[in-house]
C-alpha cells in the first residue's frame, strides 16, 4: 500500500456500502433502490435508498467520490491554510429512520479527504474522519450500553486514549447549540485524523465502519416488534424535528455536500419522511418522553 492509497480506500468504502445494504435489506425484507450519479466538476456516487419498508420508514446508504478545484469553507474551517486547494473526497454516509418509535434512528459516516495542491512540489495533505451515533425516541439502557460498547471495541486496538476522546467529541459535535440539547445518546466521532500515519488511520476508519452492523442490528431486532400507538408516533415525529434542525444548521457533512456542488437529492436523503414541530412543547413530568430528556440526552459514560 502506498503512503496515501486512495484506491484502497475507495475499494473498502464500496465494499462497506454493499455489505451494509445487503444486511439491512435482509432485515427489512425490502430491496434498496440504487441510483448512480455523476458530478459535473468531477466524480460521482451511488445512492442506495429504502422508503416505505417493513422496518425502515426511510433510509439511505450513500457512497460518494468527488473531486474539485477548490475546497469549500466547511472543509477548511479547522484548516484555513488549505483554503483554495484542490481536493479529492470519498466516503460512505448512512442514516436510517425506522418506523417503530422504539427503534432508534442511527447515523454512520466514514470518509477520506486529500488535497491536490497546484504546486506539484507541495505534498498532499490528507485525513480521515467518521463515526456513528444513536438517536433513540424511547430508549432502553441495555441498547445504549451495547451501542457504546461496540464503539469502544472498534477504537480499542488503536490505543486506550482514543475511545474517551472520540466519545467526548461525538457528544460535543451532535449537539444542537440553539436548543442547548443533545441530538441523541452519542457514540463516537473523529475528524481531521492523520496522526497515526496512513495505514493505521485507515485501519481505524475500517474498524469503525465494520462495527456498524454489530452495533445497530441487535438493537433493532430486539425492538422492531414492540407494540406502539399514536402517542409514540407523535413523539417520534417531534424528535425527528431535532434531527432535521441539526442536519440543516450544524452538520459539516451536509454543508460540505451542498457547498461543493454535490447531489442535493442524495445529501438530503437523511431527512425523515414525517416530522412535526410544536411551539414551546415540554414533556409531561414523569412520562416516558421526559425520561429521554432526563436520563439519556445528558452526556454520560455508558461503558
Amino acid at each position: 500500500m502506498s503512503p496515501t492509497d486512495s484506491t484502497a480506500v475507495r475499494d473498502y468504502l464500496c465494499d462497506l456500502q454493499t455489505r451494509i445494504v445487503a444486511a439491512l435489506a435482509a432485515s427489512d425484507g425490502t430491496p434498496f433502490l440504487e441510483d448512480s450519479w455523476q458530478r459535473e466538476e468531477g466524480g460521482g456516487g451511488i445512492s442506495r435508498v429504502i422508503e416505505g419498508g417493513k422496518l425502515f420508514e426511510r433510509g439511505g446508504v450513500n457512497f460518494s467520490h468527488v473531486m474539485g478545484s477548490k475546497l469549500p469553507p466547511s472543509a477548511t474551517a479547522s484548516r484555513p491554510e488549505l483554503a483554495g486547494a484542490g481536493f479529492e473526497a470519498m466516503g460512505v454516509s448512512l442514516v436510517l429512520h425506522p418506523r417503530n418509535p422504539y427503534c432508534p434512528t442511527v447515523h454512520l459516516n466514514v470518509r477520506f479527504f486529500m488535497t491536490r495542491p497546484a504546486d506539484p512540489a507541495v505534498a498532499p495533505v490528507w485525513w480521515f474522519g467518521g463515526g456513528m451515533d444513536l438517536t433513540p425516541y424511547y430508549p432502553f439502557e441495555e441498547d445504549v450500553r451495547h451501542f457504546h460498547a461496540v464503539c469502544k471495541q472498534a477504537a480499542a486496538p488503536f490505543g486506550p486514549e482514543l475511545h474517551p476522546r472520540f466519545k467526548a467529541w461525538c457528544d460535543r459535535y451532535f449537539f444542537l447549540k440553539h436548543r442547548n440539547e443533545a441530538r441523541g445518546v452519542g457514540g463516537l466521532f473523529f475528524d481531521d485524523f492523520n496522526e497515526t500515519g496512513f495505514a493505521q488511520s485507515f485501519a481505524l476508519t475500517r474498524s469503525v465502519g465494520d462495527a456498524f452492523l454489530p452495533a445497530y442490528l441487535p438493537i433493532i431486532e430486539r425492538r422492531r416488534d414492540l407494540p406502539y400507538g399514536e402517542r409514540e408516533r407523535d413523539f417520534q415525529a417531534y424528535r425527528r424535528g431535532r434531527y432535521v434542525e441539526f442536519n440543516l444548521v450544524w452538520d459539516r457533512g451536509t454543508l460540505f455536500g451542498l457547498q461543493s456542488g454535490g447531489r442535493t437529492e442524495s445529501i438530503l436523503m437523511s431527512m425523515p419522511p414525517e416530522v412535526k414541530w410544536r411551539y414551546a412543547w415540554q414533556p409531561e413530568p414523569g412520562s416516558a418522553e421526559a425520561k429521554l430528556y432526563e436520563d439519556f440526552l445528558p452526556p454520560r459514560d455508558w461503558v
